[in-house]
């Protein structure tokens, strides 16, 4: 088999995708599938993922992203983080917003890898109840000992899940999500909605169109960004603006010399230090030597009931 990736549609909302893993002599085919949010869910959760790989130890890298919650089935492991700290993975894990680009780890008894995860969007961030954002960058805790044994029950469930019972574990899964969720005012509604349209709509986001948005002064606007997001308007504006170009150079293969003018980077090395901080690889490494994680994680970008800040990131 090549190395390409192997994307099926399946029911609406779903998509499979999987590679071979890029040692083929430590584990086999790596495969992940996503399914859409129920609507009424759409700006709490992004996708549910299931991924899985047949292997008793596999390390990859992920790109900088929003925060995740994840169930390791039959997995344990640890998480790096770009500025070099470490982090054993609790099996049910609440990773917090990541930075910068976050390798890992993972390892499996049984020979096989596997997991439950959704990406937790700004809104389902403070509607679980959990701190300020800003607090857990790049940093994970334990969601069933914060949050409540109810998570450590939907654990069980799932991990006695077979492989033909996947879909029922998602159906429950978005049911309990559903369930853990507290009101959230309507002007965080509208708030969430003027800064994703901020940083998804222009290749150099300008904090002046961003205050200009929200009606808000520059000190409001960064304590909301950090209490739901993780941090100021200017480093996310740097993040998504790099997660944007990598898709740009992978995806639809476009050049980055003319990213990089697009962007309003200083200069090529600029450009080329911005994308190894969030991407974890250099622009050419993306094309010639991307993590097989990194690739099919790209295929998010294809879900049309996700966001569109999730669908970049």
């Amino acid at each position: 088999m090549d190395d390409k990736i192997i994307a099926q549609s399946g029911d609406e909302g779903m998509i499979n995708a999987h590679v071979p893993a890029q040692d083929s002599r430590k584990a086999g085919i790596v495969s992940l599938r996503y399914w859409e949010p129920p609507y009424h869910l759409r700006y709490y959760f992004g996708a549910i993922y299931y991924f899985r790989v047949q292997a008793s130890h596999y390390r990859d890298g992920t790109r900088a992203d929003m925060p995740q919650l994840r169930f390791m089935l039959s997995t344990e492991g640890e998480y790096h983080f770009w500025d070099g700290r470490s982090a054993v993975t609790p099996r049910i894990c609440i990773l917090g917003p990541t930075m910068g680009a976050t390798s890992f780890t993972a390892h499996a008894a049984d020979g096989v890898l596997r997991l439950f995860g959704v990406s937790v969007l700004p809104l389902g961030w403070q509607a679980l109840g959990c701190e300020d954002a800003a607090g857990w960058v790049d940093r994970l805790y334990d969601a069933a000992e914060v949050h409540g044994p109810q998570y450590e029950d939907m654990f069980k469930r799932l991990r006695h899940l077979t492989e033909e019972d996947v879909e029922e574990g998602v159906n429950h899964l978005w049911a309990f999500l559903e369930q853990q969720l507290s009101p959230v005012p309507p002007m965080m509604f509208e708030l969430v909605n003027a800064i994703d349209h901020w940083l998804g709509d222009k290749p150099a986001p300008r904090i002046e169109d961003l205050l200009t948005a929200t009606g808000l002064s520059a000190r409001q606007v960064t304590r909301y960004t950090n209490r739901l997001y993780g941090a100021p308007p200017k480093l996310l504006a740097r993040k998504y603006r790099a997660l944007r170009c990598a898709s740009q150079i992978v995806l639809d293969k476009k050049s980055w010399i003319e990213l990089c003018d697009e962007g309003s980077f200083y200069d090529q090395s600029h450009f080329i230090r911005e994308i190894k901080q969030f991407l974890g690889h250099t622009p050419s490494q993306l094309l010639s030597d991307p993590s097989a994680v990194g690739r099919l994680t790209l295929q998010r970008r294809a879900l049309t009931g996700i966001t569109k800040l999730n669908r970049i990131s």
